[in-house]
């Protein structure tokens, strides 16, 4: 049994991203997972960061992330990136020197140290474009951002990163397709 600390991120709970999180959940709960849900949203999560100590509920997303195996985030990509409530959890509640340290080589240069190590992360993120145009020309920047620039930095390496492109457009079977993956990935959490 796995501990699993789901951050959702989309504003509407008819949307296909609660799509994703209610097949996610049910999944891994058939399978005898605990899920730990925040919904950023309905929580009305305050994402602005001013350089203030973390307050009450981002020390209470940490100490439920340090009794997890895995962070699960699930939100739209807009405009190559998550929403500001998304990035604004990322900032306040994956910071330093919480998620991570930076050991000092020389002068101002170093490198970071991730407190996070062990754990694995799961990304399911929809896009309304097509996938060649965001493997082309946009060279991948949300999925390398994430994977590198957020969780590997917090000494998670073990990230599986989902990508479904054009939800506003494709049909019902296609997003069954996705959903189907969305049952395969839960399954290896």
């Amino acid at each position: 049994m796995k501990n699993i600390f789901l951050v959702y991120g989309h504003y509407d709970n008819k949307s296909f991203n609660a799509a994703i999180k209610d097949t996610f959940i049910k999944t891994v709960e058939e399978i005898g997972h605990n899920v730990d849900v925040v919904d950023l949203y309905n929580e009305k999560f305050n994402p602005v960061f001013s350089g203030e100590e973390p307050d009450k509920i981002v020390l209470d997303h940490r100490k439920r992330i340090e009794n997890s195996n895995a962070i699960v985030l699930i939100a739209p990509i807009w405009n190559f990136r998550m929403p500001a409530i998304v990035e604004g959890w990322i900032d306040k509640v994956l910071a330093p020197p919480w998620a991570f340290r930076f050991k000092r080589l020389f002068g101002n240069y170093g490198y970071p140290i991730g407190n996070l190590k062990g754990k694995k992360a799961v990304i399911f993120c929809t896009y309304g474009s097509p996938q060649f145009a965001v493997r082309t020309f946009f060279l991948n920047m949300p999925t390398k951002r994430l994977r590198r620039g957020v969780f590997n930095i917090c000494g998670i390496t073990d990230v599986i990163y989902r990508r479904y492109f054009a939800v506003p457009f494709v049909g019902d079977k296609k997003r069954k397709e996705f959903l189907n993956d969305v049952k395969k990935t839960a399954l290896n959490v």
